[in-house]
């Protein structure tokens, strides 16, 4: 059967596919040496994808989330997730050249992982800091792509993937798009206002004490900032709604969120992020 999906090997999916991504690698050391060991041993086998297939959930099923130190623009931004998870994403869900898109792009970090990934994308920015700052740091990434792909004589042998960055209301924004223009959804929106809350000792350590932005903004749109949580979930909704829209037939949206506390209430905000995209049209 052909794989429509994506453009990995059976090898590759089936190590794409584990059902743990664990970021903390000092507890985690034995199982590395173990795995780096077992791969080491694996490559030199003839027979490697037949032995992949028999060993099946033998194999270790935790794949290690092993983010890069930040640079010094995307640590401007409050809320950021690694690049290099989204790149496992991305190549998992698109073939090489299809359309990524981010409604809440941030610091730009899906279209760094999409360039990286051979992938074209599209990115959408309320806030007009944080637009600038993505701008800038898919600017930079562009440049030491194209250095990179230069050959000894100095001529490029390659061009860097289309990264598109957007600014304004993602639910403007994308109602000018084409519908069913897009490949995959990946995006981590807002968390409500938990990042307007009272300063704890985490802030002052990793943010106010190098001068940095506890919280998205002011800005009058911006989601963060909406107090009533059920009307920022269907905030949220609306923009879904213009995602699945823009989604081809039988293609996927990934959201990255984590549940909170909002003073003794324990929200669970996966599960009213997903009951809401299915009410938008979405199957889970």
């Amino acid at each position: 059967m052909k794989n429509e999906l994506n453009d990995l090997t059976n090898t590759e999916w089936m190590i794409t596919t584990k059902s743990v991504w664990l970021d903390d690698e000092a507890k985690t050391r034995h199982t590395i040496d173990v795995a780096l060991k077992f791969q080491e041993w694996l490559n030199q086998q003839e027979d490697k994808d037949d032995i992949i297939e028999q060993l099946g959930q033998l194999l270790p099923s935790i794949w290690l989330s092993t983010p890069p130190q930040r640079d010094d623009l995307k640590i401007q931004h409050p809320a950021t997730f690694a690049e290099t998870d989204i790149i496992k994403l991305i190549r998992f869900f698109t073939k090489r050249n299809e359309m990524v898109l981010d409604p809440f792009l941030g610091s730009g970090t899906t279209c760094i992982a999409a360039m990286d990934a051979g992938r074209n994308s599209i990115g959408v920015e309320l806030v007009e800091k944080w637009a600038d700052l993505a701008q800038e740091r898919v600017q930079n990434h562009r440049f030491s792509f194209q250095l990179n792909m230069l050959d000894p004589a100095g001529m490029n042998q390659s061009t860097p993937p289309e990264a598109e960055i957007l600014r304004g209301d993602a639910c403007q924004v994308l109602s000018k798009l084409e519908s069913e223009s897009v490949d995959f959804v990946v995006t981590s929106p807002p968390y409500w206002g938990i990042l307007n809350k009272a300063i704890d000792h985490k802030s002052k350590s990793e943010r106010l004490s190098k001068n940095l932005p506890t919280n998205y903004g002011n800005h009058e749109g911006d989601l963060s900032n909406v107090t009533d949580y059920n009307e920022f979930i269907t905030s949220i909704g609306i923009v879904m709604n213009e995602c699945a829209r823009l989604l081809k037939p039988r293609k996927y949206a990934c959201v990255i969120v984590s549940d909170f506390r909002h003073k003794s209430r324990f929200v669970a905000y996966h599960a009213d992020i997903s009951n809401e995209m299915e009410r938008q049209g979405f199957s889970l």
